[in-house]
């Protein structure tokens, strides 16, 4: 099994979002919980509508690792869930299927690699890019390793940069900007 990139071109995550929300806008809230939020699926597929409605942030227990993480929402995530979540039950799951079951992540990694196709983007994705992708960007943005260790869990700064791949990123950035 081969590892799986983020995404790190964001024109390609908008045109990625605009092919999931004219399939389902179900399907676009799941790629964008978890762009947003750094959700592991089995946490995003496992939320309920209670998890989210009128909330400003998603609690869960990491199935994974069972621990504990408050994920602060942002505004546009807010909206997302208002509007999805508008006519639906607050008992009932979050993301169900057309036979009213969980959602599971089979179906979603197909649902990614094949928006991922779409749009021709050349790197192994699966519902693990989700979580790599908000790593990478957070990253770009705040350039604060120890801030994304703690975000993710892990029990050092080396293992984060390997898992959401900055230093291969920097390093193939370095030799293009490097011309003699």
């Amino acid at each position: 099994m081969s590892t799986v990139e983020p995404i790190r071109d964001v024109k390609k995550i908008k045109e990625i979002e605009e092919i999931l929300f004219k399939q389902n806008p179900r399907n676009c809230l799941i790629f964008s919980i978890g762009i947003n939020c750094g959700l592991r699926i089995s946490d995003i597929l496992n939320l309920n509508v209670y998890d989210v409605k009128n909330k400003s942030y998603i609690s869960v227990q990491e199935k994974k690792t069972g621990k504990y993480r408050r994920i602060p929402l942002n505004s546009k995530l807010k909206l997302m869930i208002k509007e999805y979540t508008e006519n639906l039950y607050c008992n009932s799951p979050l993301f169900i299927s057309k036979y009213n079951n969980r959602l599971e992540r089979t179906y979603v990694y197909k649902v990614i690699n094949n928006a991922c196709k779409k749009v021709n983007l050349n790197c192994n994705v699966g519902t693990h890019t989700l979580r790599k992708t908000f790593g990478y960007h957070h990253y770009k943005r705040f350039k604060d390793i120890v801030m994304l260790q703690k975000i993710f869990n892990h029990s050092s700064s080396n293992i984060t940069i390997r898992y959401v791949g900055i230093e291969q990123a920097e390093i193939e950035e370095s030799y293009l900007k490097l011309i003699l």
